[in-house]
């Protein structure tokens, strides 16, 4: 981001990632919603539509792993409130947290081993369960 961009022009996503709200289209339409007589005059439902092909400020690998867990597009749509810019605020929120949700890395996993008490119960259960097919078994015909 360059000195002279406005900050406030920018979706923040996480510590590292911000795009520039030029990147995001905005559309506005009737909503559903709350507002009764005024919903139906007020454009108050608002759709923000990322193109992760088309963005530039996202990094090849961050594309290649927004493609594959959300897809090419992410739209997150707001209609909760009845004026336009406070669904604006919450449609572009929903958003950053998909973006943000698609480019976080899983966590690597580390094998762990088996504690010695589980072990021992493991080892004893089979210890029992010898036993058990032993005691089942018919007796010996040699006389004893």
């Amino acid at each position: 981001m360059s000195d002279t961009e406005d900050p406030r022009r920018r979706l923040r996503i996480n510590g590292d990632l911000s795009i520039p709200l030029a990147e995001i289209t905005l559309r506005a339409s009737r909503s559903s919603g709350p507002g009764g007589q005024h919903a139906n005059v007020t454009a108050s439902r608002v759709e923000a539509i990322f193109d992760v092909l088309a963005s530039s400020s996202l990094s090849e690998a961050q594309r290649a792993r927004v493609l594959a867990r959300r897809g090419p597009r992410l739209v997150a749509i707001a209609q909760d409130e009845r004026s336009q810019s406070r669904n604006r605020e919450l449609a572009l929120g929903r958003l950053a947290e998909r973006l943000a949700s698609a480019l976080a890395l899983p966590r690597s996993r580390r094998p762990t081993r088996p504690t010695g008490a589980s072990r021992t119960r493991r080892l004893e259960a089979k210890r029992r369960a010898a036993r058990r097919k032993l005691e089942r078994r018919p007796p010996s015909r040699d006389g004893d």
